[in-house]
Formats: C-alpha cells, sequence, structure tokens
C-alpha cells in the first residue's frame, strides 16, 4: 500500500485483499481493493464555494394523490435547503414531462445563505401538481445549470413518484450518457407506482444512491440525510486507474461496498495498457472494488504484477491527474494445493454478495412472470447467501416477501400475498452490502 495524498487534502489509501497463489496454468486473479478516505474533517476543507446542487421535484400529476406526498416534496425539498452550507451553488426544478426552474430561475444557481433558503422556501409554496413525467429531462437541465457553476463537487437530488411514461426509454438512457461524470446523483422514489429499474438505474449511472420512501412523512429526514452526505463531500471526480502487464485481460471491476455497481464498462483509456474507472465524488468513507484480471498461464515457481491500482484525480490544467494512492494485484504460480486453493475471506464475501443482489433481482422478476419454481429457488438462495453473510438488513426484507424454513439451507416458500411496498424496497436494497467480517 502507499498514500500520496498532500498534507492538506482528505487522505487516501488503496489496500489489496488476494489469494495470489495460482495452480500451475491458472490464469484468472482476483482481488479486493479497498479505498478509504480520511481525515476530510480535520484537513483543510472543501470550499463551501466548490459545491453545487440541484434538486430535482416530481410535480406530475399523481404527486397529488394523495396529497400527501405534494405536501412531503415541498417540505423534504425544504428540509435540504435548510441543510446547504453557507456558499453552496444550488437551484430547484419543478420535473413534469417539461422541465422547469423553481428558483433562483433564468438558468442560473443561487448562493445559499439566509436570504436565498428563505427566497427558495417561499418559491416552493408555488410547486403543484400536473402534467406528465419525464425524467431524462429533468437531468438535462439540472446538466445545464450544473455547467454554468465552477464548482468541482456537482451533485444532484432527484425525486419521482411514477414511471418515466412521457419519453421513450432511450432517451432518458441519453440524458444518463451526456450526465455521467458530470454530476452524481441521488434517486429517491417516494409511493409505490413509480419503477425501481428506472430510479436505480438513475443512480447507477450516475454514482449516486437510490432507495424508496414509502411513506411521504418520511421525506424530509431522508432529504436532509442525503443533503448532509451530499455537503460531507471533499474530493470530486475520483477514477480507480488500472494498469496491466502485455498479455493481461480486465474481466471486470465492479464497486460491492457500500453497495453493488458494475464499472467495467463505464472504462475511459488512460495511456498505454491502463484505463480509468470512475468512483465520483468522496467524503471521509472507506468502499470496495472486486477487480478480476486473466494473466497468461506460467509454470510453478514464476510470479508477475497482474495489475497496478492506482487512485487519480484531475491536476491543474495542463498537468497529469494527481496520484493519491495505489496497491498492487500479483500472480504467483505454485503447486501448493492447500495454497492455490484457498479463497481469500474478501473475496468471497463480496462474491457472495454480488451474488446475493442478482439472486434477489431475478427471483423478484420470475415471481412476477408467475414462475413459483424460479422465484422460490432464486430467493431462496437469497436467504442463504444473506444469511451466511450476516447481512441482516436484507434478511428481513427477504422475509417479508418468503416465509423462511431454513436459512441456512435457503428452504423458502413464497408469501400469498406481499405488499407493493414491502417488494418494491427488496428489489430498491437488493445492491446494499455489508462490509467483510473481521476476523
Amino acid at each position: 500500500m502507499a498514500n500520496f495524498a498532500k498534507p492538506s487534502a482528505p487522505r487516501f489509501s488503496v489496500d489489496v485483499y488476494q489469494n495470489e497463489f495460482l495452480p500451475e496454468g491458472g490464469r484468472d486473479v482476483h482481488a479486493i481493493v479497498t479505498v478509504t478516505s480520511t481525515g476530510g474533517h480535520t484537513a483543510t476543507r472543501t470550499s463551501t464555494q466548490d459545491a453545487a446542487v440541484v434538486i430535482m421535484v416530481d410535480c406530475s400529476g399523481s404527486m397529488e394523490y394523495p396529497p400527501e406526498k405534494m405536501r412531503g416534496a415541498r417540505e423534504a425539498t425544504a428540509a435540504a435547503i435548510d441543510t446547504l452550507r453557507d456558499g453552496t451553488a444550488f437551484a430547484v426544478i419543478a420535473g413534469t414531462h417539461v422541465a422547469k426552474e423553481v428558483y433562483p430561475g433564468q438558468g442560473l444557481l443561487a448562493r445559499a445563505d439566509a436570504t436565498t433558503r428563505a427566497q427558495a422556501k417561499e418559491a416552493l409554496r408555488g410547486l403543484s401538481a400536473g402534467g406528465g413525467t419525464a425524467i431524462g429531462t429533468w437531468l438535462r437541465l439540472a446538466d445545464g445549470l450544473l455547467r454554468r457553476s465552477t464548482a468541482s463537487i456537482r451533485h444532484g437530488i432527484l425525486l419521482t413518484d411514477g414511471r418515466n411514461e412521457h419519453e421513450e426509454p432511450a432517451v432518458l438512457r441519453a440524458a444518463l450518457d451526456a450526465c455521467a461524470g458530470r454530476f452524481t446523483c441521488d434517486a429517491r422514489g417516494v409511493g409505490t407506482d413509480w419503477e425501481v429499474k428506472e430510479v436505480t438505474g438513475v443512480a447507477s449511472a450516475l454514482l449516486g444512491t437510490a432507495d424508496i420512501v414509502a411513506d411521504p412523512a418520511r421525506l424530509s429526514a431522508d432529504f436532509t440525510h442525503m443533503m448532509e452526505n451530499a455537503m460531507g463531500k471533499e474530493v470530486a471526480d475520483v477514477a480507480l486507474r488500472l494498469w496491466t502487464p502485455v498479455g493481461v485481460e480486465i474481466r471486470y471491476v465492479k464497486q460491492v461496498s457500500p453497495a453493488v455497481h458494475d464499472l467495467t464498462d463505464r472504462r475511459t483509456e488512460a495511456g498505454p495498457r491502463a484505463g480509468d474507472y470512475p468512483t465520483g465524488s468522496w467524503g471521509d468513507e472507506s468502499r470496495e472494488y472486486h477487480v478480476c484480471v486473466r494473466v497468461p498461464g506460467a509454470a510453478v515457481g514464476q510470479e508477475m504484477l497482474a495489475a497496478r491500482a492506482t487512485l487519480v484525480m484531475p491536476g491543474p490544467p495542463g498537468e497529469a491527474p494527481a496520484v493519491l494512492a495505489q496497491g498492487l494485484v500479483r500472480a504467483v504460480w505454485t503447486d501448493d494445493l492447500a495454497a492455490s486453493t484457498a479463497i481469500n475471506a474478501q473475496v468471497a464475501h463480496y462474491t457472495g454478495q454480488a451474488e446475493l443482489a442478482q439472486a434477489i433481482q431475478q427471483g423478484l422478476e420470475a415471481r412476477k412472470l408467475g414462475d413459483v419454481g424460479g422465484a422460490t429457488a432464486k430467493l431462496g438462495r437469497a436467504v442463504q447467501l444473506a444469511s451466511s453473510s450476516g447481512n441482516a438488513d436484507t434478511a428481513k426484507l427477504l422475509a417479508k416477501v418468503v416465509d423462511v424454513v431454513d436459512a441456512a439451507a435457503g428452504t423458502v416458500r413464497l408469501k400469498a400475498k406481499v405488499a407493493d411496498a414491502d417488494e418494491m424496497t427488496l428489489e430498491t436494497r437488493s445492491t446494499q452490502t455489508v462490509r467483510v467480517k473481521k476476523a
């Protein structure tokens, strides 16, 4: 492990966990790369002038049914505005089948202080429900506003209660592709009439979080928490750069904690045999990434550097990216069967967590299609994985969808009736993981 952070910035470290031993001819190397950022609250903090936030509020007609949704959205947005640090640039968008600037308007961002907070909250009183839903349009307007700011921390918060029925899926996909890398975005679905894959898709593409708020009365607490997290970010546009020697192929790169996100297709080239994978903005936190590389087969006794994992962030114009920390992934060929077949605890744990997320999603999809056998098998496997890994939160959510007969064996029965909110909560939170158990 090496650390290159400057004393005045949050300190980053990279730790690599793996079993580097392969049998003769073995080719696939797995490693968990743990990235940790510390010291942000004691080091020189990101200037309040260096953060910009846009809040996108669904104001489609369905937000008035029941009226508590629209009222909850206004109150939650006001709570988020109250949480902004002084000096933070911000704006509010009302989203329907079109996107409209609520505050400050005229394509501008306001600077948070007592006056602008009061003005923004007064403007929220004019929010009313009517029209359709076109999320891509909301994101495009947010992107345009954020691009007017020179802030390095650029963040969005998006709330919706319905399906994206007023634009084609390809339009939303194109908007997400355009916005990716420009700002991060947390997405929330309120009530139970929205599409989980749309909300989680927004969060995944824009490196944010996704969740359900089934009860509108809980929106204010959730928005406050999201904004507090956004205000805690210190460094933006951090990338995990992987360099590999000639003959080594990167099979996949996945964030596996605190949630599963596949980054494999997000690679951008960064020089000979090097590529960057986006990680977004960081505060004081730790995340883990599963890297799998395929090396050329070799004879017993040989060893090689399989990959170099380096954390980088953009430097000043015309300068090379700043190197924050790095770690090495190794491959060593051995005829010791015990050494080459042992599975590293971190690798095993997060492989199981990724399988858990997939089993839940496949099980719920099978349930929707009426495939009782397939749903039972997949959700049973999910129960087994949640139990063995100590993922108590997911185990509780699963217990609202299936009757657990034997958790260790994965024996379950599908419940005859499941509340929409319980099923959607399980699906939305399926990618959330727990950290590996420490010995």
